[in-house]
């Protein structure tokens, strides 16, 4: 076999492996161009770009924490209801004269534990995650309507002290704050995620559960503490959130869930294709809000945002899909050719228990390796 014969495969990997890993930032990085050459007017200004980031840094951190149960393989569809209840308890603290500092403690803390009670259902209750997530979920709207009486919480005469209200409003360097709360939150989750114990425990949760089981990782503690962070993060969408609307409306928040759960989804096809991961939710996040901007921008009517989501979600499940079938068969081609490699010494010649173990399937490399410390989880 010629060596142009054998190096075309190697091309065609490489090149597989590069659109898998960055086709979504190039695609990100097109739409940027093809909507500001379109629009040279008003998309390619600094107000636009800066009013871009600002309203989807809340669809961002909410991404990063629906991210967070999905890397356990776990699903938290109760994001959208605890970011409304959230918005609404912060409110309703701050209007009564409650220090927003002190509020924002209250909320955060609250909406914890609200994902501990999300885990201890899932892990405890043995109940599935997308069952007891909707009903915690149904849950929370109903405490929400309950606060509110189903009315909107407006603030008195005296208006809401500054420092809250500039918690969404102010920018740093030229940039919104909130753009910056959102790097900050992507940053921190990469470094637990790529380089902690607690990261690897959590790939090595999403990827084999028995397994991890079988290697002695408390599972049930780690489930818990996946969707504790994950209603964390959306509780800190819900402060910032009362900050940007400056009211409580009880009936928003559901229509946040879609959008984040198609960025955590899609952003697992890029970056770390196969897993769940910060760089590529805030890249799914960016494309999306590229996209959404430059078709709003366009004049394109108002179901066009929630066809553009829906269809953009199913593209990222068919993405998540083919790239960890295609990791499946990476490996399972790398065990056959170390199958096939025979060892040092070897005279070629197949004894009867070479012939046994090639019947039954018994090959020391097909053995589970399970490690904790090993980023990708276990292999086969």
């Amino acid at each position: 076999m010629s060596q142009a014969t054998t190096a075309r495969p190697a091309r065609r990997r490489r090149s597989g492996s590069f659109v898998g890993t960055y086709g979504l930032l190039v695609l990100a990085v097109a739409l940027f161009v093809v909507f500001a050459i379109a629009l040279p007017g008003t998309f390619l200004t600094r107000s636009n770009l800066n009013a871009i980031l600002g309203a989807n840094s809340i669809p961002a951190l909410l991404a990063l924490g629906a991210m967070i149960p999905i890397a356990t393989g776990k699903f938290d569809v109760s994001i959208g209801y605890t970011l409304g209840l959230a918005h609404v308890l912060m409110m309703v603290l701050v209007v009564r004269g409650v220090h927003w500092v002190l509020a924002a403690l209250l909320v955060l803390l609250l909406m914890t534990c609200v994902g501990v009670v999300n885990g201890l259902l899932v892990e405890l209750g043995k109940i599935d995650s997308f069952v007891a997530t909707l009903g915690t979920g149904s849950v929370l709207y109903a405490i929400t309507g309950a606060i509110t009486n189903g009315a909107r919480v407006v603030p008195g005469s005296t208006g809401l002290p500054d420092w809250f209200t500039d918690l969404y409003d102010s920018t740093f360097f030229g940039i919104p704050v909130s753009a910056w709360y959102v790097a900050i939150a992507a940053l921190v989750l990469w470094v637990v995620l790529e380089r902690t114990p607690l990261g690897r425990y959590f790939y090595v949760l999403g990827s084999n559960q028995r397994a991890a089981d079988l290697i002695g990782l408390p599972t049930r503690r780690y489930s818990v503490y996946a969707f504790a962070t994950c209603s964390f993060l959306v509780g800190c969408a819900g402060v910032l959130l009362a900050s940007q609307q400056q009211i409580g409306n009880p009936s928003v928040g559901s229509e946040y869930m879609l959008p984040a759960f198609v960025a955590a989804l899609l952003g697992s096809t890029v970056i770390k294709p196969g897993r769940p991961n910060s760089a590529g939710t805030i890249v799914a996040v960016v494309t999306l809000a590229i996209g959404l901007a430059g078709i709003g921008q366009l004049g394109a009517n108002f179901w066009v945002n929630p066809l553009f989501n829906g269809v953009t979600l199913l593209i990222a499940v068919g993405l998540a899909g083919w790239s960890a079938r295609r990791k499946l068969m990476a490996g399972v081609a790398a065990n056959k050719a170390v199958d096939a490699t025979p060892p040092p010494g070897a005279t070629g010649l197949r004894t009867p228990d070479d012939q046994l173990r090639d019947t039954t399937g018994a090959h020391a490399s097909a053995t589970p390796v399970i490690s904790p410390d090993d980023p990708a989880g276990p292999t086969a």
